[in-house]
């Protein structure tokens, strides 16, 4: 990648359902080490967004480049392989698995052994799997859930369940972390806990991160960019200061200046 190359660049980005345009028109740029939200009413388009950076769906105009690399086209797992990564904003866990194996999976996508080994029970394949399992263990330390390995995740309270999510997305070695409303459903104190996890995993991991949420002292708080979606079009983007200021986007979503 040159020096200059956004690591994502979203160029002229639409699409359409149909007749109906869901998207349209979209640029976006971020560059390595950013945190930046994206904000907009609900219906906005922000999650079809998400779904077009993943792989979900395929832009029906424009291009998805990841580190100089276009993505049109490309299957979700073979994104997720280029380095991007992403939670929901329903959280999808394996709820009858446990939170060791919740991590675990996503260490697979990313395994060195064969499935013939894995098959067959060779020597490489239980190396492996030693490997992956001493990873995620020290990767759930990372996010306090060391207490919690064998426990299911469905039986996590609902603030732990949102890091295993969180945690399971940063073991597939991310370059770019999506982070779909990851505060809905979450108290003030859970929100005030995420909005530090959030800054401490962009520094310590080193990551992009691209950050859906209604939450505005949460957005406000760590974003250092805005871009603001209505309609499926970007209608803004700016500082959180120039953003709570927009007299667009206080008409389209926020109703009034966020203090």
């Amino acid at each position: 990648m040159e020096p200059n190359t956004p690591l994502l660049k979203v160029d002229k980005v639409g699409i359409r359902f149909g007749g109906l345009k869901a998207v349209s028109d979209l640029n976006v740029e971020l560059k390595q080490g950013e945190l930046v939200g994206l904000i907009g009413p609900n219906g906005a388009g922000k999650t079809t967004f998400f779904n077009l950076l993943t792989g979900v769906y395929v832009p029906t105009e424009g291009t998805v480049s990841l580190s100089g690399q276009r993505l049109n086209g490309l299957a979700p797992h073979r994104i997720t392989r280029k380095g991007i990564s992403r939670t929901f904003q329903n959280i999808r866990l394996f709820n009858e698995l446990s939170v060791l194996d919740n991590v675990k999976v996503a260490y697979h996508s990313l395994a060195k052994h064969s499935m013939l080994s894995s098959i067959l029970r060779l020597p490489s394949y239980f190396s492996g799997e030693k490997e992956m399992e001493e990873k995620a263990i020290e990767f759930l330390k990372i996010f306090n859930l060391e207490g919690f390995i064998h426990e299911k995740a469905k039986n996590l309270p609902y603030g732990q369940q949102r890091r295993l999510e969180i945690a399971r997305a940063l073991a597939a070695n991310p370059k770019l972390l999506l982070l779909d409303e990851p505060a809905a459903g979450m108290n003030p104190h859970e929100t005030h806990e995420l909005m530090e996890l959030i800054a401490m995993i962009r520094e310590r991991f080193s990551l992009t991160v691209l950050l859906i949420e209604h939450d505005m002292q949460l957005v406000m708080g760590v974003c250092e960019r805005i871009y603001v979606l209505d309609h499926g079009q970007l209608i803004a983007e700016g500082t959180p200061e120039e953003i709570r200021n927009n007299p667009k986007v206080i008409e389209a979503y926020l109703g009034e200046e966020v203090s």
